[in-house]
Order: C-alpha cells, then sequence, then structure tokens
C-alpha cells in the first residue's frame, strides 16, 4: 500500500469515497446538500481531489483535500475569467507541515494547464475559515488585490504578461451590505455543509434577542458573485448593514459580535 494517494472524487465513485468536510456527519442534511451541490457543479468543470493516507488501517483514508473550478462558474466573488478559482485546500491533524498541502496545489496547477486556462486563482487569508497566503507565494503566486476586511487575491500567471486584466474583487462592498433590511440576514449556500448548521445557530440567537432574522439562500454562483457582502461569498451574516462575520459562528462568539453593536 502507498503512504498517500491523490486521487479525483467523481460522480460515479463518491460512493467509494467522501467530500472531506463533515465526511463523519454524512446524513446529515448539511453533508447531504454538498453532495447534491457538488454533482451539479462537476458538471461546469468543479473537481475535489482528496488527499488518501495510510494511517495503519485496511485502507487509505482522507485527510485532506483541494476544491477548484473554472472561475466563470466560482463560489467566490472574485472577476477571474480564463483562470481556475480554488475554493478551499486542507490538510488536517498529524499530515499538516509534511508537503501534502503542496501536492494538493500542484495538482490543482497541472489541471490548469491541461485545462489551457491562463493561471490559477485564490482567496487567502491570515484569519479564519480560508488557506492562508504562504503556501500560494511559495508556489509562485502573487498578491494582485485585497477586500474588506481580510481577504488577499492571489495568482499564478502562466505567461508573465497575459494581455488581459488580472483577477481583481468588486469594489461595491458598502452598497452591497445596504441591500438587506434592518436586523440580522444569514446568506448562505450549499458549498460549504457547515453552513446549515452556522445558519441555524444565528437564527436560533436571533429569535432568543427579539432581532428580526432571515436566511437567504444563493443558489447559484452568479448569486454569489453580485449579491454576496463578503469575498468568502459562501456565507455571511449581515446586521443592520454591517458584515458580522462570513463564517461559522459558535452562539457566544456571534453573541459577542452582536453586543459590539449594542443588541
Amino acid at each position: 500500500m502507498p503512504d498517500y494517494e491523490i486521487v479525483d472524487v467523481t460522480a460515479d465513485n463518491l460512493g467509494q469515497y467522501d467530500l472531506f468536510c463533515q465526511k463523519s456527519k454524512a446524513k446529515e442534511k448539511g453533508y447531504k446538500e454538498k453532495v447534491g451541490w457538488f454533482r451539479e457543479r462537476s458538471k461546469e468543470g468543479l473537481k475535489i481531489k482528496l488527499l488518501m493516507v495510510d494511517e495503519g488501517k485496511k485502507d487509505l483514508v482522507s485527510r485532506g483535500f483541494i476544491e477548484y473550478t473554472p472561475a466563470e462558474h466560482g463560489w467566490r466573488v472574485v472577476d477571474a475569467p480564463g483562470y481556475m478559482l480554488i475554493h478551499c485546500i486542507w490538510v488536517v491533524g498529524k499530515h499538516k507541515k509534511k508537503g501534502y498541502g503542496a501536492r494538493l496545489l500542484k495538482a490543482c496547477i497541472k489541471d490548469a494547464e491541461e485545462a489551457g486556462k491562463k493561471g490559477v486563482t485564490v482567496i487567502a487569508s491570515d484569519a479564519n475559515w480560508l488557506p492562508g497566503k504562504k503556501i500560494f507565494i511559495n508556489h509562485g503566486f502573487e498578491i494582485v488585490d485585497k477586500a474588506p476586511a481580510v481577504f488577499d487575491l492571489l495568482v499564478k500567471r502562466f505567461t508573465p504578461s497575459p494581455p488581459s486584466p488580472a483577477p481583481s474583487f468588486p469594489a461595491d462592498w458598502e452598497a452591497r451590505l445596504k441591500r438587506y433590511p434592518k436586523g440580522l440576514t444569514i446568506l448562505r449556500t450549499r458549498q460549504c455543509p457547515y453552513t446549515e448548521d452556522a445558519t441555524g445557530i444565528a437564527l436560533k440567537t436571533a429569535k432568543e434577542r427579539n432581532i428580526e432574522a432571515r436566511a437567504v439562500e444563493l443558489a447559484t454562483s452568479k448569486d454569489v458573485q453580485t449579491l454576496s457582502p463578503s469575498a468568502y461569498g459562501v456565507f455571511s451574516i449581515v446586521y443592520n448593514g454591517n458584515l458580522l462575520s462570513y463564517h461559522y459562528l459558535l452562539e457566544k462568539d456571534l453573541a459577542a459580535r452582536l453586543d459590539e453593536f449594542g443588541k
């Protein structure tokens, strides 16, 4: 048995493998929604590669993954026609800092080159819920744009001087926030299986505090690209025109954020 293997998950072999995030809760709504989302998005060119490692068990086990798609179908708020867009890259536990993340990234870069893309782009953050930028800079990416409050847009170009503009963020973040009514608005998608629980926590917290709240489903990549008030795109909590969070918050953490705004 090899020490590790990188496997392409497809609609055909999904029963044999997993989609990594929340795989231990495969019967719950969030994971089931991700499965349906993946089956549809794979028709648009989305790929998930699993890192399978030897832990002394009968079979290799998944301990990391990378997810990416042609940027025209991306579920991040980025304008990057002709590029491959990385959604997520993650290696967990004792397998961190062993070069597995680099192997996953190189596999994505190879796919993008073979597909004739201009390059690869990714949103990074040194805060929460997104990869840090170090791994990308170490593999020839450069920062080309920034978005509030913690997002960097990085690009690895396959030609040094492309004739077209570099990938970029929009500049209408304040206008996006103003679209949403007073109270708490949770924008969620099926791209991330954790957003189901995160939405439930936010709605429960709002109810306990007598805050008017609603959940909004961003059902397509176009919805994400045009309506999301954060670059991360697939989850946001907006309160009275302010972005409280772009990622999962425990109840106590959401309560603390609301306290900052006097509610």
